[in-house]
């Protein structure tokens, strides 16, 4: 996979229409699917150990990624789950690659900074973090190794430096760790996080990553599905201004089908729409875009809020079948 330097055209003069050379997009694929195969009462270690989906759930989700010809997913860690998935990818021959995650667990308190932090990060679980979070890395390190068949890049961190996070990682940390991953895998090594972010404070990560990976929600930012393009192409414009020439990749990108925050802004008509148009849109600029998300993950958010936005971005509902966005 090579990255080159952008390139304009006459769709220059609408904000975020950039053309970029197909040697940009990852695996040669527009649009791409984040995936996490968390199932109802299943979730992720809270501290009181994980709920995993067993082998042969993933495998059913695999299929049914590959059946809607998604061939290029997102993984978020470099965990049990993350292995075997890029084993059942092996062991069944399917024509999957990965964009393979590093997770980074909070470094900084940042409680105030993040509306759901009610108190401080104690330091010692601080510092376990940071013990964590290199343990974390020679995970993935291994895992884009062994399976350097299918992991076509690998991403260091998610939303760990954005303001209002609750995991938050020094931005100084996070460049050592992207150079220490470079170093050691030959595959394209990149950080996601949130345009404005990018835009505003990725000066110094810009310089080291690869490639910009870049989040664009438009509903959370109060926008109706009739403004969602034209914000998203705003958000990706000073991205483009702000970073000339970079490759960039939207990593997340999605809209909720229930959201008790987005009253009727969320909907299964508007997500299909969106994801229409951000279809179009890479495909005229040759932009991979990770629509988020596959399924539907009802750990996420309030557990009391059944109408929280987290539970509900799939393409599919959390029972596999598949929403309206899936239909020809």
């Amino acid at each position: 996979m090579a990255f080159c330097t952008t390139v304009p055209n006459s769709m220059d003069m609408h904000p975020g229409m950039t053309q970029h050379p197909t040697s940009n997009l990852i695996s040669d694929e527009v649009m791409a699917m984040a995936y996490s195969g968390f199932r109802e009462g299943q979730h992720p270690d809270r501290g009181e150990g994980a709920n995993n989906p067993s082998r042969e759930e993933i495998l059913e989700d695999l299929q049914i990624l590959d059946a809607h010809d998604f061939h290029l997913i997102r993984l978020y860690d470099s965990g049990e789950n993350s292995r075997m998935t890029l084993d059942l990818i092996r062991e069944q021959n399917l024509p999957i690659k990965v964009l393979l995650g590093i997770w980074l667990d909070a470094e900084i308190s940042n409680h105030e900074g993040c509306p759901w932090l009610d108190q401080p990060i104690p330091d010692e679980k601080l510092s376990a973090n940071k013990f964590k979070n290199k343990k974390e890395i020679d995970r993935g390190i291994g895992l884009a190794k062994e399976f350097d068949d299918i992991v076509v890049s690998v991403n260091v961190g998610n939303e760990a430096l954005v303001s209002w996070n609750d995991h938050m990682v020094p931005l100084d940390s996070v460049i050592a760790y992207v150079k220490d991953v470079q170093n050691r895998i030959e595959q394209p090594v990149t950080v996601a996080d949130n345009y404005e972010w990018w835009a505003q404070d990725g000066e110094a990560l810009a310089a080291v990553v690869d490639f910009l990976g870049v989040h664009t929600y438009p509903v959370w930012e109060n926008r109706s599905i009739d403004e969602g393009l034209s914000y998203t192409l705003k958000n990706m414009q000073k991205i483009y201004d702000a970073f000339p020439g970079k490759p960039i990749a939207i990593l997340e990108a999605g809209w909720a089908t229930t959201a008790s925050e987005f009253g009727d802004r969320a909907g299964e008509d508007q997500q299909k729409r969106y994801y229409r148009e951000m279809m179009d849109w890479g495909t005229q600029t040759n932009t991979t875009i990770f629509f988020f998300e596959a399924f539907d993950e009802p750990w996420k958010g309030d557990r009391n809020n059944l109408m929280g936005a987290e539970k509900h971005w799939g393409a599919f509902f959390v029972d596999r079948t598949p929403k309206l966005v899936m239909h020809e």
